[in-house]
């Protein structure tokens, strides 16, 4: 079956000429309205990074839950199992993870909580981070004139945002766990855009805009980019928020490992609806992407 969402080359934008650039520019957008999802490849993250990566998760969720539970500290640092639920669920969702922004300079940032063991998780996660910091920054440029903007107008807001690096595990079901719970339940992202490193298992799924549930698969090579609701608000549902969720396994009842890269702007940017995107309609009320922000983690649970 041909897989419905749109597979580009980012080196398209960033090594082609003009015509490549305004084809890939015109086809992200077309892949986030369309579908909500764009699949990368030549993006320039190499597989060697995303390889040790995974190694580290593992490594450091098969730490003792005791271990991990010392590392928990808010949005920084180990969030234990069952804690998180989708906006519109009272079921905790079946996972744990290990957030990780930018390293604070001044008192910009809460401080990253790092791991005693394994080693090299710091250096690691702090380069992946910056590899699809940029890469986000990037996807941003090339969305940037499709609405009517100067390449560069995302470029101050995200720079040093408050963007997160989500290391989710997803352990095996256990025998007891509530049947109605899911390892992720249905839900859109809070941020501009997510850059997701394709997972270690199988499990994502898109709502399309028919209404169907479609597996999101590629490559373990390749990024998976989908939009947020604060890319939605800013482009007046020009670009919706698609909702996705993970499933529980079909299959052998293994663990799942996924890296969500969450591109958050400044604290102080205004969400208010782009001058190209205002359309006939009203639009939704102006608010920070702080107070939104700090409106959605109490929605799930995290605040």
């Amino acid at each position: 079956m041909t897989h419905p969402v749109l597979e580009l080359s980012l080196s398209d934008f960033t090594h082609g000429d003009a015509a490549e650039r305004q084809a890939f520019s015109r086809g992200f957008l077309r892949g986030l309205r369309e579908h909500g999802f764009v699949i990368l490849k030549d993006h320039g993250v190499s597989t060697d990074l995303l390889a040790r990566a995974y190694s580290l998760a593992r490594a450091v969720f098969a730490l003792p839950d005791a271990t991990k539970r010392r590392y928990a500290a808010g949005m920084r640092g180990y969030t234990p199992f069952g804690v998180e639920h989708a906006k519109d669920s009272r079921r905790p969702d079946l996972k744990e993870f290990w957030q990780i922004g930018h390293e604070p300079e001044g008192d910009d940032f809460p401080p990253n909580v790092w791991p005693a063991e394994p080693d090299d998780f710091r250096a690691t996660f702090l380069e992946l981070f910056g590899r699809l910091n940029d890469t986000g920054m990037v996807l941003l440029r090339a969305l940037a004139p499709q609405l009517d903007l100067p390449e560069r107008y995302f470029d101050p807001l995200v720079a040093r945002g408050t963007s997160i690096l989500r290391v989710l595990h997803y352990p095996p079901l256990a025998p007891d766990m509530d049947p109605l719970a899911a390892r992720s339940a249905a839900h859109e992202d809070i941020n501009l855009m997510t850059i997701m490193v394709a997972a270690a298992g199988a499990g994502l799924e898109l709502l399309d805009r028919d209404g169907l549930w479609l597996p999101v698969e590629t490559a373990p090579s390749n990024l998976i980019v989908d939009s947020g609701d604060m890319l939605a608000r800013m482009t007046n549902g020009l670009i919706p928020a698609t909702t996705h969720r993970v499933v529980n396994p079909a299959g052998p009842n293994i663990s799942r490992y996924s890296m969500p890269f969450f591109m958050h702007p400044t604290l102080e940017t205004s969400l208010k609806v782009l001058p190209s995107c205002a359309g006939a309609g009203e639009g939704p009320p102006e608010i920070t992407a702080g107070a939104f922000l700090a409106e959605r983690l109490r929605a799930i649970g995290m605040a």
